[in-house]
């Protein structure tokens, strides 16, 4: 698929983001490749996929290096380091696209910059006479971009806002761009708040729901003990401003599933094992 025809189906994944939120399932995917445009013949030279779950890695992982039957330019090896020897006795992407396949199943797909690596993939499975992917996808740029505006959102740049360890690579690789990227975006989803210390959990992931007030309050006989700094506030409110104070239903407060808890607490424990 053409890079402009992955743009243009670009509302199925421009929005996503926490609308996926539902999305138990997902995969982090990035790839290298030999150049920038696969219309104009180049192909993916190395694909790196994390499974998330609830956010969460499972350490699932799909790996592969790839031979792409043509050469890889040298603005390219710039870049990831791969080269013709190296891949000249790897897998072509043909031979390893059913098990990519079975790997995605119908997860969604976290992708920095989608369009780009959509139309690589797709492009890729076209030629293996295989339709094209129909996951729903979150494009993290696009996140970024909505959270960030006006800022640098490239994965260096976010890596560095959210205090994320770029040490473990010196030059860009698929696999280690994936696990960045599923940082980022546990980041991006609200999963870790910085400055806070992970000693006790934010939320305890088994506490009692709050009491809910009653539905109505009788009246008490006893001078009131509201704070003048309080009542003052309330003067100068039309009657019907009151009034409307006063009709005001008590909050609800919702306890979490037992499913929505099980998940919160592998969160947050897993979000305390990345801080020690």
């Amino acid at each position: 698929m053409a890079q402009e025809d992955a743009l243009t189906e670009g509302k199925r994944f421009e929005a996503s983001g926490l609308k996926q939120a539902g999305m138990m399932r997902e995969i982090v995917v990035d790839t290298e490749t030999t150049g920038l445009d696969a219309l104009q013949g180049h192909k993916i030279v190395e694909i790196g996929c994390v499974e998330l779950q609830h956010c969460v890695p499972t350490g699932n992982e799909f790996h592969r290096y790839l031979n792409p039957e043509r050469d890889i330019p040298e603005s390219a090896r710039e870049i990831h380091g791969i080269d013709d020897n190296f891949v000249k006795s790897m897998p072509r992407f043909a031979d390893i696209a059913d098990e990519l396949l079975e790997f995605f199943g119908d997860a969604a797909l976290v992708i920095h910059n989608a369009p780009f690596d959509l139309g690589f993939l797709n492009n890729e499975l076209k030629c293996c006479a295989k339709p094209p992917l129909s996951n729903p996808v979150c494009d993290t740029l696009v996140l970024a971009q909505d959270r960030f505006r006006g800022d640098r959102v490239g994965l260096d740049a976010l890596c560095r806002r959210y205090g994320i360890d770029l040490s473990v690579r010196e030059r860009h690789g698929a696999l280690t761009d994936a696990h960045l990227l599923a940082k980022v975006y546990l980041e991006l989803r609200g999963g870790r708040q910085q400055g806070i210390g992970f000693a006790e959990p934010l939320v305890k992931p088994f506490a009692e729901p709050l009491p809910v007030a009653p539905a109505e309050a009788k009246p008490s006989s006893q001078p009131s003990s509201q704070p003048s700094s309080q009542m003052s506030s309330l003067k100068g409110q039309s009657p019907q401003a009151t009034e409307q104070r006063k009709e005001r239903p008590p909050l609800r407060v919702l306890p979490a599933s037992p499913e929505e808890r099980v998940a919160h607490r592998a969160l947050l424990a897993k979000i305390h094992q990345q801080q020690t």
